[in-house]
């Protein structure tokens, strides 16, 4: 697994983290995505911008599902709110990028509910939408 830490003006415990998984990044799009670096070039740039703080792992263990991302609950969250984190999948391009984003930026899992345009990529894992990762 590798980490790139947020580096926003939020404090630490105050950004949500973002965890991808590495093998089925940009399935979704494939060689139709437009961007250089395709889907996992959109979460560094979200990382690199302090939206999230993005874990690469090699597998999520949803392999048939493609651009599986888990948005996780900043610590404040957890520990506030009770925050648990959230399985998405097909999550790709700039758009729902954005959503993700923008939902991320508003304090993610535990402080803002899971937006219109994302709902429909939530998956849930065994009766337990907040199965930890």
């Amino acid at each position: 697994m590798t980490s790139e830490r947020a580096c926003g003006t939020r404090p630490p415990g105050a950004v949500p983290g973002l965890t991808a998984c590495s093998l089925c990044a940009g399935e979704t799009l494939g060689s139709g995505d437009a961007l250089d670096g395709g889907q996992l070039a959109r979460l560094r740039a979200l990382a690199a911008r302090g939206t999230a703080q993005l874990t690469l792992a090699e597998c999520l263990d949803e392999c048939e599902r493609g651009d599986v991302v888990v948005a996780r609950p900043s610590g404040d969250a957890r520990r506030t709110a009770g925050g648990r984190p959230v399985w998405f999948e097909r999550v790709a391009g700039d758009e729902l990028t954005e959503a993700l984003a923008g939902w991320l930026d508003a304090g993610g899992p535990g402080v803002d509910p899971v937006p219109d345009a994302l709902t429909a990529y939530v998956i849930e894992r065994g009766g337990d939408p907040g199965a930890e990762v």
